[in-house]
């Protein structure tokens, strides 16, 4: 199953969202990406057919190895593309929210060009 952005989305957060607490739920997921319950229900269905995520007896998410390989690379992206933003002087705002749009649609090739870059 091929994911689409909005797929890698909900992977980012819910892994953004481990790192801050125990355990996450669909109603955490909600809260910090600003979408309805409803929403978040039928991706977390969609995510959990395609084996990135599971739900325990308690509604909690955990990341499946894939769903975590999937989150952390765009994290990845996320957080190398806000820097290089910030670097050549874009405000904070902007660069955030710039990295997150290129970061689902860079390729390996040009994102690893630009992490060597930034090692330089």
């Amino acid at each position: 199953m091929h994911l689409q952005e909005s797929g890698e989305m909900y992977l980012e957060t819910i892994l953004i969202l481990s790192k801050e607490k125990r355990v996450v739920r669909s109603v955490d997921v909600a809260e910090h990406m600003g979408f309805s319950k409803p929403s978040v229900s039928r991706a977390v269905s969609l995510l959990k057919q395609g084996e990135y995520l599971t739900m325990d007896k308690d509604g909690f998410l955990w990341l499946t190895e894939a769903g975590r390989e999937v989150a952390e690379k765009i994290y990845e992206r996320h957080q190398v593309l806000t820097a290089l933003l910030k670097q050549v002087g874009v405000s904070d705002e902007v660069a955030e929210e710039d990295a997150c749009r290129v970061e689902h649609d860079i390729s390996d090739e040009t994102f690893e060009a630009i992490k060597k870059h930034l090692k330089k």
